[in-house]
């Protein structure tokens, strides 16, 4: 895939910079690690999966466990998203038969220690229409951050669809979705997570694929 940075600026005078006089972090929340193996897009291939009226995470990939974990307190300031390139049959199919255009954000989620796999939801982005950046990296500022607790997971909301599913991974690596029990494997239901304070079971797992998106955290200690 051709990886050509896009930055969109959502704010006048926004910038990805550590507050002045602190002891602040930048760290890349959900970045692939250097020892992965190289991954496909999904997408243009003739099977061209897509992530799809949900809200998801990564759980796990290879060895590393919870990639989209934050690992301290701070304030999420942009998210970034690899895109693949559906052709244009695909995305005519998609935009049909999976709500419209493409289009994502993220979300911040909370585990809760009861039912299992519960997440409450405590802060969003706004979605953003993702067709100009097919085929791209795309990399969205924050107008209004998002502040984070250490262990808060940054998940991706798509409450249409998105081609941001990468392949060739083995089953060690592996995501979640706010689906419930007996709609793992159907789309036509829209389940993305989206009401601020509400928990909700992130029951269906699926493997071998990776999420291709992060977020950029500014921590401090």
């Amino acid at each position: 895939m051709k990886r050509v940075i896009t930055v969109i600026l959502a704010g006048c005078g926004l910038a990805l910079a550590l507050p002045s006089g602190s002891l602040a972090t930048l760290t890349e929340v959900g970045v692939i690690p250097a020892t992965t193996p190289p991954t496909v897009s999904s997408c243009p291939t003739p099977s061209c999966l897509a992530v799809s009226r949900t809200t998801g995470f990564q759980v796990k990939i290879e060895t590393n466990s919870n990639p989209e974990s934050a690992p301290r307190a701070g304030t999420v300031v942009a998210w970034t998203i690899t895109l693949g390139k559906p052709n244009a049959a695909q995305i005519k199919f998609f935009n049909a038969n999976e709500g419209g255009p493409a289009s994502a954000g993220i979300a911040i989620l909370r585990a809760q220690k009861s039912p299992k796999l519960s997440y409450k939801l405590v802060g969003q982005s706004p979605v953003v229409p993702l067709e100009p950046y097919f085929g791209k990296t795309a990399q969205f500022p924050l107008a209004t951050t998002l502040p984070v607790k250490k262990g808060d997971v940054v998940a991706l909301t798509v409450p249409s669809w998105a081609p941001a599913l990468a392949l060739g991974f083995g089953k060690g690596t592996s995501w979640r979705a706010s689906r419930p029990k007996g709609q793992c494997t159907t789309t036509g239901t829209q389940t993305t997570h989206v009401q601020v304070g509400l928990a909700v079971q992130y029951y269906c797992l699926y493997q071998t694929a990776r999420l291709t998106y992060s977020a950029t955290l500014i921590s401090t200690p």
